[in-house]
């Protein structure tokens, strides 16, 4: 399913509408949202920090429970459940890896195509939490937590110098996209805690966009795919 399909029950329309919320799918077990730059996933510290998607959704579905996370300079796709029950479920998916997840950035620079027959490549470098400049993460061989991201080149753009990839996350550490590009010399364009100051002006936002989902429905089996086009 792409983004922009209508939800499959009519419990959505209006509310969701008018929560400014752009809903994918909507059953009695999960929902599917697309979640915009800038908007925060889940409450924030502070009166200026509550309003988020989570809040929004909870508004129109009072059962709805977070099951995993967005940056909120990250937009793209957010799986809420209906119920603890199947949050338990769908966190136990996400911790068994068996959620396939795709992202798409722009990166600073000329990455280099991988080499590999596929032309996917991996980056295997272990983050840990840059406690004196929280919330950083670094890369830190001895302390850090594994952490690997598959990645490919999808273009090259000569005149702005930059490079469009495909990421999937095999684990799910906080800001590894980021990290991970920026350890390879390539910040994503527009990242106020990675990227250079340079880097940072060439994007008005953040270029990074959760664009596929992929799961087993937790209560009927049925395989899941929904995917939104990123808006840069």
């Amino acid at each position: 399913m792409k983004a922009g399909t209508p939800p499959n029950n009519d419990l959505a329309g209006n509310g969701a509408a008018a929560a400014g919320l752009v809903l994918l799918h909507a059953d009695d077990s999960l929902l599917v949202l697309d979640k915009p730059a800038g908007l925060l996933a889940v409450p924030g510290r502070g009166e200026g920090k509550q309003d988020c998607l989570s809040a929004r959704v909870q508004a129109v579905y009072p059962d709805a429970l977070v099951v995993h996370r967005l940056d909120q300079a990250t937009s793209g796709l957010m799986l809420m459940a209906r119920g603890a029950a199947v949050q338990r479920a769908l966190s136990q998916a996400f911790e068994s890896r068996e959620v396939g997840k795709r992202y798409v950035a722009v990166v600073e620079g000329r990455l280099p195509s991988s080499g590999s027959d596929d032309g996917w490549g991996l980056i295997d470098l272990p983050i840990i939490v840059d406690w004196p400049n929280r919330p950083l993460r670094i890369i830190d061989a001895e302390h850090g937590k594994p952490s690997r991201t598959r990645w490919r080149v999808l273009a090259f753009d000569a005149a702005a110098n930059t490079t469009r990839v495909e990421l999937e996350p095999v684990t799910g550490r906080s800001h590894q996209l980021r990290v991970h590009l920026k350890a390879l010399g390539h910040p994503i364009l527009g990242d106020a805690l990675y990227a250079t100051t340079e880097v940072q002006a060439k994007a008005p936002r953040l270029l990074l966009h959760a664009a596929a989902l992929r799961f087993t429905h937790p209560a009927n089996g049925l395989p899941l795919s929904f995917e939104s086009a990123p808006g840069f």
